[in-house]
């Protein structure tokens, strides 16, 4: 494999802890809280883009879906479960064995590699839909892997991102609030310099062929100890991209 976007240093944190993907009250614990309400935008974009029934046992059934940057699987299975076609890839080798043998053992056929996306993108493969789900922030080159993600989206396709926005109000609650006061985070997870703004994003992804048609931010309750979906992109935020036919 020939790197160009994979940054070592990110790859070597995030292997380091890669037991702990499952752990609930582990080192990942804040992705296991807002992964419903993360997976409750995927599911909804998707199937009102392609026209699913949201209702439906698997209402993501048929979909080729690609997630960049899977770890150890936290939105893989279940969009598995929801009826999609999973290819899952990673840059750190022990965070794919780990979700490899986890979905084993939930007896899921998700197809996980450790490869990088340009890639996967030189075997001129395609997804109905690409996931890049807090990744793009851990990444060494933002524009290369962002054209290898978007070429890797099918015309008429979709692309789904969630990431920090680089504000102050995000250096204070997702850097030190998050790791040094509250320990919801490692410390070191995040580098604040690499947070990216919506606007960055949605311009990466406009040179190449996507369309930014919706962004959301999400906010945490802490009375509620719970992740809502808002209108607040200053921190966290998700955005659904559309492919030109």
């Amino acid at each position: 494999m020939s790197s160009t976007t994979v940054n070592p240093e990110e790859v070597a944190w995030f292997t380091a802890i890669a037991d702990e993907w499952w752990d609930p009250n582990g080192k990942f614990r804040p992705l296991h809280k807002f992964n419903p309400t993360r997976l409750t935008f995927i599911r909804e974009r998707l199937c009102a883009h392609f026209g699913l029934d949201e209702t439906a046992e698997q209402p993501l059934k048929g979909l080729k879906i690609l997630d960049i940057g899977c770890g150890g699987g936290l939105i893989s299975e279940p969009l598995c479960r929801m009826g999609a076609q999973m290819t899952s890839i990673d840059a750190g080798d022990k965070n794919i064995k780990t979700a490899m043998v986890h979905a084993e053992a939930g007896g899921l056929d998700i197809d996980y590699r450790c490869v990088f996306p340009e890639d996967l993108a030189a075997q001129n493969v395609q997804y109905d839909a690409v996931l890049n789900m807090e990744v793009i922030e851990h990444v060494a080159d933002i524009d290369a892997f962002l054209d290898a993600s978007c070429a890797l989206v099918k015309p008429g396709g979709a692309m789904i991102g969630a990431t920090l926005n680089r504000t102050i109000k995000s250096f204070a609650m997702a850097k030190v609030g998050a790791e040094y006061i509250l320990g919801w985070l490692p410390r070191g997870t995040h580098d604040f310099s690499q947070f990216v703004k919506p606007s960055e994003f949605a311009d990466g992804l406009r040179k190449n062929g996507l369309e930014v048609k919706l962004m959301n931010g999400m906010t945490f309750n802490p009375f509620r100890d719970s992740w809502s979906l808002t209108n607040d992109l200053s921190v966290n935020y998700l955005l659904f991209a559309t492919k030109q036919t």
